[in-house]
Formats: structure tokens, C-alpha cells, sequence
């Protein structure tokens, strides 16, 4: 026992390492030389602060933090710079091998006798809705939704446990310029007149019936009196003020566009279609919504279709159709509550719900697989990327001439743009459409005021624009038969933009033959700027979002457009650098 405790006491010999006299260099040095060396400490060590020192210096003397004692203090006015990380992290993504496969399927399809449309339908898009067009071929969101939404006749079915209405969900998710509004527009109006051809067919197979019956009544009881009929309001198979499809949209510039389009179509079809917005009278809302004939498409805003339908019910007792256009912001905070109501409340006659939009944000993505779970999603192969077709500048505005200038570097590239000679391949017009986009309507009226002291042709639309002016001043910049036809004698001024303030212009020349709008992202969604061929973006948009919205007023119908934007010290010129090289390689911006 006594020899075991002896050897328990005896210490343990150790034996060093071949090798490890050759290390010379102290702990602290082994720590600094280490990557993750400065965890822990409140002295990072020479050697990261070499290098904190060297990014130091790097920055603009504004944003240079200051040291004090062992500790960074930075600068009151200093802000984390992570926006890069969320406009990258903004959009929902889809894999590039979907893309491709679907495409390969979409190149199959050349014209819309190969969609399966109505004949009717076909001559109307000829002749009237894209009659200013020398060739018309489906575009790839055509080609993806019209088979899908007709192949769908829609069924009014009620799950018998829960006491829901079924009904089928569709998302139509396209690039800007693509031609949306047509790829629902003609699934819905063949729907409507297939229905209507079916009611015809059955009213007068009820009416022969009903003949027979009457002249077999009338010979039992000839004597007999018909009863009178009673007033007592509306008839509840009236047409009158119960359209068949309701198409939403979250502004007033997008019903009256919409709208327009409806009724080219209405002209060769034979259906009847409204718009109703703020921008119209209370009488105006009510005749064409109540007209005597019915009303077979509705195009509004939701607040005043939430409005009307709170006064009249019945105004929702038959819609079998609903199109909820820009969805992305149909669905935020502002717009959700009311959007959904109207849907919840049309679901016992809905046969098809559509959204429909350029981007999809990952909000709304998370909403739809919460909200709608089995909708059917129809994305196209270019979805969150600008065209090709669209070239995108950059102006440094630190350099000279500017010297941090923004707004004169503005004017000085409209001048550019303004005097190089016209490129728009086989137009007819000669005057040239330049939109400028600003991210705050306090910044538009500003920038505009500055244009035309310079001479250009400049006019500012914003949520402060009336309603009146603003259909004026878009129209200019979004109808094609003026683009087309009427701009051949562009000397004589079709639009008047006098709205330059009393002030002595003679000192400057006047830019000829160019005319600017400058506006927020009021005119960046949705608006088929047909007529506009360069955009400049005087700030650097906030988001990826924002950059495609803004960028896709251009390229559209095929056309090319050139972007410029406006970027100084305190942007981010890594975000413009990305965005401009996606666009180059044709990919999406995510």
C-alpha cells in the first residue's frame, strides 16, 4: 500500500516537442497575426489597427470615426451603410433552371391563334387594342397566362366543413413592359362572352317553353287577368350595377389607362366596360356603374369600390372575376384590409381571383403562402429583371463640372439627350420624352422649376397634381395614337406644359423639341410610357424595387431606352455598379 501511494506522488515527466525551440515569437505576436486574434480584447493589437486605420482613411473625412482613448467613437451624422444587403434580400427569388425551362416552352408559341382565343378577340387586338403596331406577336406573359386562365372555367364550389368559397387563385408575375394587362384582360372577356352566349341560349330555350306553357294557360283560362308587377326596387336578375369582373388597381392613372383599354376592345367585342375613380363626378360614377344596360367589367380603386358597395350590396352579388393589378401594393398596409374585403365579399359568385405584378417582394410572397396557400403561380422567365434593350449611364456628380451639383447635372443630360440626334428606329414623331424620377414630391417641384429656368420644357407630377392635370400630363406620355400617329406634327405642341413660373428666361436657349416629366414613383407603376425613351434617375432609388419599376417606363413594346442615373458621395455606388452589371447580363436583379 505504502509503495503505491509512492508512486502516486512521483511527478508526471513531460516531453517536449521536436520542434519546438524553433518558435520564437511571443503570445502577444501569435495573437496578432491571428485572424480572430481581436475577439475578446480591448486592444485589437497593432496589426488590426493597421488595418482599421487604413479603412479610416479610405472614407470621407465626414463619415472617419474618431478614436478616443481605446475606444471608436463615430460621428453623429455617421449611418450604417446596409442597404445593399436589403435590396438584395427585398425580392422573391426563382431558380435560373425554371427560367430556362420555361422559356424553351414559351418560344414554341408564336401567335395568339395558338392560345386558343376567340376569334372575336383576335380581330379586336388586331384592329383596335394593338392596330398602332406593325408586328403583333403574344409577349411571354401572354403566352404563360391566357392558356392558363381559360383553360380554367372557374367553378363556384363551398367547402362543407369550413363553409369557405373555392374558387381558383391565380398570380401573374411579369416584367414590366410585358403586356399584363392584356394577358387577363382577353382570358376575362372570353369568359364573359362564352356566359353570355350560354345565357342567350338559355333564355330563349325558357322563353320557348315558357310560350308554350302561356298559350296552353290562355286557352284553359282566357278569361283569366295577368298580375301586375310590383315595384319594389331593383330586379335581382337585373344587370344593372352588378359587373361580372372588377379589376383593381391603387391609383387613378392606372383605371383611366386601364380603363382605356377595355374599351378598345369593347368597340369589336361587344361588352360593356366602365372606369370609375376619384377623378370623376359622383353623377359620372353613377351612371356608367348603374347604366340601364348593365355592366359587364368594372376598372376602380378599392377605396371607391369598398365605398359604393357599403351604400350597395348587390354591386358584388355577381362577380365571378376579380383582378387585383400591382399586387405588390394592392396588398401592403395601406391597401390589404379594404383589397380583401372586397374579395371576401364577392367569394360567393368568384370564380377566379388574379393578381398580377412586376415584382414580388418577399412580404408579399409570405402573404400569398399564408393567405392563398393553392394559388397557382405564373412567373416568367425575365421576372425582377430589367430589359436588355435598356442601357443604364451613371453621372458622377463630385466631378467637374458639377462639383456635387445634382440638379445642374440633371439639366446638363437632359441638354445631352435633347440634342442627340433621334434613334427611335422607324418612329414617326420627332419630340423626345424624358421622365426624371426623384424620391421626394417636395424634391419635383424643386428640380422642375430649376429645368425650365434652363430652358426645358419641364412639368412636375406629384400626389399635390391635381387630378384633372395629371390625366393631361400623362396622356402625352402614354397615349399611342398620339406617339404614333399625331406626333408627325410635333412643331405645334399637342400637349401645352405652361406652367414655368413668372420669371426672365430670355437669358437661356430654349431646348427644342424635348419635353421632361419630372414625377416620384406615382408615375412609375404601371404607366405604359410607350412614348418615353431615356428616363434619368435623379436620386438612386431606395430599393431593387424601386430600380425596376422606374427603369421599365423604358424598353417597352420592344423599344430601347437609356437610363441615367445621378450618383454622388453619399450614394451607393456599389448598388448602382450591381444593378447596372445584371442588367448587362440580362439577369434579375436579386
Amino acid at each position: 500500500m505504502a509503495s503505491a501511494m509512492k508512486q502516486r506522488k512521483k511527478p508526471t515527466r513531460m516531453v517536449l516537442a521536436d520542434d519546438v525551440s524553433k518558435n520564437t515569437k511571443s503570445r502577444q505576436q501569435q495573437r496578432d497575426e491571428n485572424p480572430f486574434g481581436g475577439m475578446n480584447r480591448s486592444d485589437p493589437g497593432p496589426r488590426l489597427r493597421a488595418l482599421q486605420d487604413k479603412t479610416r482613411a479610405a472614407m470621407p473625412a465626414e463619415e472617419t470615426p474618431k478614436r478616443t482613448g481605446k475606444h471608436i467613437v463615430k460621428n453623429k451624422d455617421d449611418r450604417p451603410l446596409f442597404h445593399a444587403l436589403k435590396m438584395q434580400t427585398a425580392l422573391a427569388s426563382l431558380s435560373y433552371s425554371a427560367r430556362t425551362s420555361l422559356q424553351d416552352k414559351l418560344d414554341k408559341i408564336e401567335t395568339f391563334e395558338q392560345l386558343g382565343i376567340r376569334q372575336d378577340i383576335i380581330d379586336a387586338l388586331y384592329n383596335q387594342a394593338l392596330g398602332y403596331l406593325d408586328y403583333i406577336d403574344p409577349t411571354p406573359a401572354q403566352k404563360l397566362a391566357i392558356p392558363a386562365l381559360l383553360s380554367k372555367k372557374g367553378e363556384i364550389t363551398q367547402n362543407k366543413k369550413t363553409g369557405e368559397y373555392q374558387y381558383d387563385k391565380f398570380l401573374l408575375a411579369a416584367e414590366t413592359g410585358s403586356g399584363k394587362t392584356l394577358a387577363y384582360l382577353i382570358p376575362i372577356i372570353s369568359h364573359i362572352k362564352t356566359a353570355e352566349d350560354i345565357e342567350k341560349a338559355e333564355a330563349a330555350d325558357k322563353a320557348q317553353k315558357a310560350a308554350k306553357v302561356n298559350d296552353k294557360r290562355h286557352a284553359e283560362h282566357i278569361f283569366d287577368v295577368a298580375p301586375p308587377k310590383l315595384a319594389d326596387g331593383l330586379d335581382p336578375d337585373s344587370a344593372t350595377g352588378r359587373p361580372r369582373a372588377i379589376i383593381l388597381l391603387p391609383s387613378s392613372e392606372l383605371v383611366d389607362q386601364v380603363g382605356k383599354v377595355a374599351k378598345l376592345m369593347a368597340h369589336k367585342v361587344k361588352y360593356r366596360s366602365a372606369s370609375i375613380s376619384a377623378s370623376n363626378s359622383p353623377t359620372v360614377i353613377r351612371n356608367r356603374l348603374f347604366n340601364p344596360n348593365g355592366i359587364d367589367i368594372i376598372v376602380s380603386t378599392p377605396h371607391l369600390i369598398s365605398s359604393i358597395a357599403s351604400k350597395e350590396p348587390h354591386i358584388l352579388s355577381k362577380v365571378n372575376y376579380i383582378v387585383a393589378d400591382e399586387a405588390d401594393s394592392l396588398f401592403d398596409r395601406s391597401f390589404r384590409d379594404i383589397t380583401l374585403d372586397i374579395i371576401d365579399r364577392s367569394a360567393s359568385s368568384l370564380k377566379q381571383l388574379i393578381l398580377c405584378s412586376a415584382t414580388i417582394p418577399r412580404s408579399l410572397d409570405k402573404f400569398i403562402d399564408n393567405r392563398f396557400p393553392m394559388m397557382k403561380r405564373l412567373v416568367t422567365p425575365k421576372l425582377h429583371s430589367v430589359p436588355r434593350r435598356v442601357q443604364l449611364g451613371v453621372v458622377d456628380i463630385d466631378k467637374q463640372p458639377y462639383s456635387g451639383n445634382r440638379t445642374l447635372a440633371c439639366a446638363d443630360a437632359i441638354w445631352q439627350l435633347g440634342k442627340a440626334e433621334h434613334d427611335d428606329t422607324g418612329a414617326n414623331h420627332t419630340v423626345k420624352h424624358i421622365i426624371v424620377f426623384v424620391n421626394e414630391r417636395e424634391k419635383a417641384e424643386e428640380v422642375q422649376q430649376f429645368l425650365v429656368s434652363k430652358g426645358i420644357d419641364a412639368v412636375a407630377l406629384t400626389r399635390d397634381t391635381t387630378e384633372a392635370r395629371r390625366g393631361d400630363i400623362l396622356d402625352s406620355f402614354t397615349s399611342p395614337s398620339r406617339v404614333e400617329g399625331e406626333l408627325k406634327n410635333a412643331k405645334k405642341d399637342f400637349l401645352s406644359f405652361d406652367t414655368r413660373p413668372q420669371q426672365d428666361t430670355t437669358s437661356y436657349k430654349k431646348l427644342a423639341n424635348t419635353k421632361v416629366l419630372v414625377t416620384t414613383d406615382l408615375g412609375s407603376r404601371g404607366i405604359d410610357t410607350l412614348a418615353v425613351r431615356h428616363a434619368i434617375l435623379y436620386d438612386v432609388p431606395h430599393t431593387s424595387i424601386d430600380f425596376i419599376h422606374r427603369l421599365g417606363r423604358l424598353g417597352r413594346m420592344n423599344r430601347r431606352g437609356r437610363g441615367v442615373v445621378l450618383v454622388g458621395k453619399n450614394d451607393r455606388k456599389d448598388i448602382v455598379r450591381e444593378v447596372r452589371d445584371a442588367m448587362f447580363r440580362g439577369q434579375a436583379l436579386i
